[in-house]
Parts: C-alpha cells; structure tokens; sequence
C-alpha cells in the first residue's frame, strides 16, 4: 500500500508540474501563442526516512518546473534551475560542498526524482546517510 501512495502522490504531483504550464497556452488567444517550442522540464523532488523506495514514506515533496521558465513549489526554483543547467541535468555530478561538517550518525534518507528534464524521462534514487549529507549534495536542488 505504501509503494501504491507513494507513486499516486508522484503521478499526480509530475502531471500538475507537467500540465500547469501548458494549461496558461491552451487559454490564451492565438497571436499569444509562443513563438518556439522547448523540450519540457519538470520533476517531482520527494525525500524519506529509510533506504528502500518499496517501504519509504515520502516525508516531503517539491515539483520543480525549470522550461519555459523557473516554477513550481521548490523554494528556490530559480537557482535549482540554474544549478540543474550547470550538470545538464545529471543529478550525480552535483557535488557535495566543501567545508560542511555533518554529524557521523546513520540516519539514512532516500531522494527520489521523477519526471522530464529537457525532454527525456528521469526517474533517480539516492540513499544518504543522513538528512545534513543530503542538503551538502546539489546546493539548491536539494534544499527543500
């Protein structure tokens, strides 16, 4: 039943993140309409206690919306953005900060990402081994 809501609770959070965009040009007048069309790029952000996507509850989630612009309920969609644009949207190559120190206690946290980014499908997981290691990863990104 948990895996159940957790992946209700990502469908529906991807298709607001998804559609919400899209929703402003199918109202708009037709000399509105954009003149280019981009590849989509919206995800849904979650984090949970524990080490297995199967058992973990989601604890929190974002959706981050970063084509055609920067949105969505990330806290500081504009950085995240800009700080995906940097690796290309390769949620390994963001690097841990230099000088945080983090207590050396195993209390592990799954990060999971799913959605689109510049058009191809993400869906990516990561155990840390605490909530402090999780937040010296990504700088904004995972700041939520």
């Amino acid at each position: 039943m948990r895996n159940t809501a957790r992946w209700a609770i990502t469908l529906g959070l991807t298709a607001t993140a998804v559609c919400a965009p899209l929703s402003g040009a199918a109202l708009a007048a037709p000399g509105d309409a954009p003149s280019a069309l981009y590849a989509p790029s919206a995800l849904v952000l979650t984090v949970g206690k524990g080490v297995s996507a199967a058992t973990v509850t989601p604890e929190r989630a974002v959706t981050l919306t970063c084509a055609p612009g920067p949105s969505g309920t990330h806290p500081a969609a504009d950085s995240a953005c800009a700080d995906l644009a940097a690796v290309d949207g390769d949620l390994d190559a963001l690097t841990r900060s230099e000088g945080v120190m983090c207590p050396m206690i195993y209390d592990p946290v799954l990060l999971t990402v799913d959605g689109v980014w510049q058009g191809e499908r993400v869906s990516y997981e990561r155990v840390f081994s605490n909530e402090c290691e999780m937040n010296a990863h990504g700088s904004s990104v995972l700041a939520f």
